[in-house]
């Protein structure tokens, strides 16, 4: 067994036989968590550090969606600094949220040190698209304005929150693209932060009949803190710790929603960047916890994100295309996206597997088929069932197809007598220690 192939199995056997989402994104590194439920999706977006940052190195904001709360599909970048014609730089894709109205997406994003501005598409998936030219809020004499959190309360009024270390608030009028100029002072409104534990990454909500602003509470290390109130607009209370602060990460930035009946909280962890080395950059990954509210509507302290599992709320079905970047887990596969050809997965290396949880086969699979490309090298998908060292179901051949990005379908017979529902593992193998193959969609028969 090669080196590799056997330190995945020592960092991944305890847990694979759970639903534990430590980080919830393993091929890039995601922070700022902003998830939304529309239908029976939860569009996840996030914004994306970059692989060798020490600093803040942000580009772009990115985009998953799941419908099971285990498996998440790759979108990629879905907008960038670059959408902002305003811009003094590229650096500075801050932490956005994206809300849906009367059929419009809009995504309200910081640029450091250049306010807050919007874009608008007609699709949770983009293009977006600026239509104002400026930014929606820019107070010039602080760099104060960042983390903005939108909500539409039940009157269809839509309030927005931002702020670190102050908090502030705007009413928007029903374009979600201007704000109401007669509400506070110029339309702004600032609130006392200190005594709520408030540093920065508020989230405003609704559930039941009371609001909610969770936020990343007093660094470093910051945990998540929140409060409530009878109105959108205060006074507010602090009423507890969702999480409390610990060493085990640094930052944090919350997002809650509830989902087919379960809530769930998301924020940040540094787990993916500690697997390689233990000092510090801002290398974050988001995660997930779930959690339930008290009969009081007061939020219960949870664990860290590593302790918690996370129970699929559905199934997937394996027998129409499925995307290779969609997984519940994976280890040392990147994701990429080509023209004509969407995201898909590369650099696989040999001992390198993606996960998919609670597959269901039906009354039974036989068959495997999975569009690759190889430019140089042949390799195998390995196929087991409920563990990464599980039952071997299957064993993909993929050789040279002639180029990258030059796609063939390759199949193989499965093992008879497997149905109903399993997680998935493809491992993946080949000689060498350069990348073998790229994976674009796979099926079973």
């Amino acid at each position: 067994m090669n080196k590799k192939l056997l330190v995945s199995i020592t960092a991944m056997c305890c847990a694979m036989a759970s639903f534990a989402q430590t980080p919830v994104i393993q091929t890039k590194y995601t922070a700022d968590p902003a998830p939304y439920v529309h239908g029976d999706t939860v569009y996840l977006y996030t914004t994306h550090d970059e692989d060798t940052a020490q600093g803040f190195e942000m580009y772009d904001w990115l985009l998953y969606t799941s419908t099971d709360m285990v498996n998440w599909t790759d979108h990629g970048a879905v907008a960038s600094t670059k959408d902002f014609a305003w811009r003094s730089r590229d650096n500075g894709a801050w932490a956005e949220q994206v809300i849906e109205r009367d059929g419009k997406w809009f995504m309200y994003c910081p640029l450091h040190g250049h306010g807050i501005g919007v874009l608008v598409s007609d699709s949770p998936y983009g293009p977006f698209k600026d239509p104002l030219g400026e930014p929606l809020v820019w107070q010039k004499e602080h760099w104060y304005d960042i983390d903005p959190t939108v909500w539409i309360d039940d009157d269809g009024q839509a309030y927005m929150y931002w702020g670190n270390p102050n908090l502030y608030c705007a009413k928007l009028n029903r374009d979600m693209i201007s704000i109401d100029k007669s509400f506070g002072k110029n339309g702004i409104m600032q609130m006392d932060p200190k005594p709520l534990d408030y540093q920065e990454g508020p989230w405003f909500y609704k559930h039941d009949k009371y609001y909610y602003i969770a936020f990343a509470s007093t660094c470093c290390p910051e945990g998540i803190g929140y409060a409530m109130s009878k109105s959108p607009l205060g006074p507010w209370k602090k009423c507890g710790t969702i999480m409390n602060h610990t060493q085990k990460t640094r930052g944090n930035h919350p997002g809650i929603i509830e989902y087919k009946g379960h809530n769930y909280v998301f924020g940040l962890t540094y787990d993916l960047l500690r697997k390689d080395t233990d000092l510090h950059a801002e290398r974050r990954s988001v995660a997930v916890a779930e959690f339930e509210y008290a009969k009081d509507g007061t939020i219960p302290e949870i664990k860290y994100f590593d302790e918690h599992k996370i129970t699929p709320v559905g199934t997937l079905n394996p027998f129409g295309r499925v995307e290779a970047e969609t997984m519940a887990n994976s280890d040392g596969v990147k994701t990429a996206k080509a023209d004509g050809v969407g995201i898909y997965v590369t650099d696989i290396h040999d001992g390198d597997f993606i996960k998919v949880a609670n597959v269901d086969l039906g009354a039974g699979i036989k068959k495997f088929k999975a569009r690759v490309a190889s430019m140089y090298r042949n390799g195998s998908i390995e196929i087991r069932i409920d563990d990464f060292t599980g039952r071997v179901i299957g064993n993909c051949q993929v050789d040279c197809t002639g180029g990258h990005l030059k796609w063939t379908t390759r199949e193989c017979n499965i093992a008879p007598n497997i149905s109903g529902i399993h997680d998935i593992y493809f491992i993946f193998h080949s000689t060498g220690k350069y990348p073998m193959f790229d994976f674009d969609y796979w099926s079973f028969e």
